[in-house]
């Protein structure tokens, strides 16, 4: 529901911005507010035909505004969906007295066909792409004596260490909707490994069957394991418990080979989730594990008996609150095979690219480097064995190596190519909102104009109680850093503006876009803007800059100018 209002054009009209009110606002203050922009706006109280004419159209955008959210339910439609929500087909037939969750589901409704025919077109492809390199042989070369030896004395310890690529997978899988509630996914697989390699193909479709639960029936072949066939159940046992069952048949000249797997899982508090999960078959095992995802830090602990693999696990995930959304992670893990300590970072690259890197030291692993790079729904994974042994030079590049190498890519390739991409979107957004960006500038200079005389007006009532003067005001994007010079500030005077809105010594602006005030206009579109304003109360001069979307509410002392500066 929320994707198919996503794609479509986004509104430009704030009525809240409007009106200069809260999103949370009462009536009564809906009321002040539309009662105080018509006596500015009303055409009756202008001769001038042209100044008439401009009058009229924005007094029927502030009563279109007014409309819309005195009616609890156009309130509702519009908080909800914006604008387009009130455009939508069929509202025609609403009840009036629905409540808002009521009208929610008749939006919902009204939409559903449109959903639909989306889903034709919906594949969601997903793949991974894994190669295996070793490199073993840049720390666990023979030593030179052994090498003259074997070499007949040929010197062959000069040459350049042998790496080469020893397995590599290919994975791929679609999604068909059929209906709203069945799915087919087909997926498959190639998989090589020292020269010897295999393939399979799998069928799935998927039934909802109700909100608490689906069903899942697979069918599978390969040149490897034979004919599959399975079947998987998900349900909601409560709100705060799910289970999911597995079981399949894998058919092979050995014979019928069954499989079944549990799992039960529950919400322990609002970030942690806990686990249990049985596996009979091949490779039978008991699993226990606790999760917990908040918003700083992820954590995992995993106990497992079972046959060959018995293990007990930890990891821990810092988040950093960031915009590359950066994440530094450790884990330990050990058992019947050996000891693994994993450590590794990841951070968004671009706006659909993660790039993460993780150095596993284990015995009797040795030491190796994963990079993963994730695109979208794509995966492209390369674990590079290093060596057999727990070699400290090993570990020191395999650590140092890779972050060296991210910050060049980092500061040479990627923060230009962003960076151009930026200006590009930036650039895209101001061509398909040059004509709307050119009427609501249209609009707001004749708005400046109907202001004139109320303006006077006030500004003579504030000298006389040596009240709040607006001497200047700017509203756009700034340019005060120096490494920025390049670009060009785009900025708009809205001196006129403000000093319309102040009442009894005071200004309120809201929480919202300074660019729905009246007035007002966006000089910069998709680029960051602040309000810049110099003003003076009581005969002493105050200065104040403030984000987009801050409120604001002056005068202030803070604001206050100092003799000295």
């Amino acid at each position: 529901m929320a994707a198919a209002l996503e794609e479509d054009e986004i509104d430009n009209d704030d009525y809240y911005s409007l009106l200069n009110v809260r999103r949370e606002a009462t009536q009564d203050e809906l009321k002040a507010s539309y009662r105080r922009l018509c006596m500015l706006y009303h055409p009756d109280k202008h001769r001038d035909p042209e100044l008439k004419r401009q009058a009229e159209q924005l007094f029927n955008l502030v009563h279109q505004a007014y409309e819309v959210l005195r009616d609890p339910q156009s309130r509702a439609i519009y908080d909800v969906y914006g604008k387009r929500g009130l455009e939508v087909e069929g509202w025609e037939v609403v009840e009036r007295k629905r409540t808002p969750a009521e009208i929610r589901e008749e939006y919902e409704r009204l939409q559903r066909e449109r959903e639909e025919r989306r889903l034709q077109q919906r594949t969601n492809p997903k793949g991974t792409i894994s190669v295996g390199i070793d490199a073993t042989d840049l720390f666990d070369a023979y030593e030179e004596d052994y090498e003259e030896i074997s070499g007949g004395g040929g010197g062959g310890g000069g040459g350049l260490p042998h790496i080469e690529i020893n397995r590599m997978h290919i994975s791929q899988s679609i999604e068909a909707p059929l209906t709203t509630s069945d799915t087919a996914i087909l997926s498959g697989s190639l998989s090589t490994h020292n020269g010897n390699g295999g393939g399979n193909i799998n069928l799935a479709l998927r039934r909802v069957t109700s909100a608490k639960g689906w069903g899942e029936v697979e069918f599978g072949a390969g040149d490897t394991h034979g004919p599959l066939f399975g079947l998987k159940i998900f349900r909601n046992l409560t709100s705060r418990c799910f289970t999911t069952a597995h079981c399949g048949m894998q058919f092979s000249s050995r014979g019928i080979r069954p499989g079944l797997t549990t799992m039960l899982a529950r919400h322990l508090d609002k970030n942690t989730m806990g686990y249990l999960q049985w596996r009979w078959g091949t490779q039978s095992s008991m699993n226990t594990s606790i999760v917990r995802d908040t918003k700083s830090s992820h954590f995992t602990f995993a106990v497992q008996l079972g046959i060959p693999h018995t293990f007990i696990m930890m990891s821990y995930q810092y988040k950093f609150q960031d915009d590359d959304q950066t994440k530094i992670k450790g884990s330990v893990k050990s058992g019947f095979f050996g000891t693994v300590v994993e450590y590794g970072a990841e951070t968004k690259i671009s706006r659909h690219s993660v790039l993460g890197a993780t150095v596993s030291v284990g015995v009797p692993q040795g030491v190796s480097l994963k990079i993963k790079l994730n695109r979208a729904s794509q995966t492209y994974f390369f674990p590079i064995h290093l060596t057999d042994q727990l070699l400290p030079s090993a570990v020191f590049y395999a650590t140092v190596g890779p972050l060296v190498f991210y910050l060049a890519i980092q500061r040479l390739v990627i923060r230009p190519y962003v960076r151009a991409q930026q200006e590009q979107e930036i650039e895209k957004q101001r061509e398909s909102s040059a004509s709307d960006i050119a009427k609501k500038k249209q609009e707001a200079e004749a708005a400046v104009l109907l202001m004139q005389e109320s303006v006077r007006r006030i500004i003579e009532a504030e000298e006389s109680r040596m009240g709040l003067i607006i001497l200047n005001a700017w509203y756009g994007k700034f340019v005060t850093d120096n490494s920025r010079k390049h670009e060009r500030a785009r900025v708009i005077d809205v001196t006129v503006p403000l000093q319309c809105l102040v009442k009894d010594s005071k200004l309120i602006l809201t929480e919202a876009s300074k660019a729905g005030l009246p007035g007002f206009y966006d000089p910069g579109v998709g680029e960051e803007k602040s309000l810049k304003m110099l003003y003076q109360f009581r005969g002493v001069m105050h200065q104040v800059l403030c984000g987009d979307t801050e409120a604001l509410r002056i005068p202030k002392q803070s604001h206050r100018i100092d003799n000295d500066s």
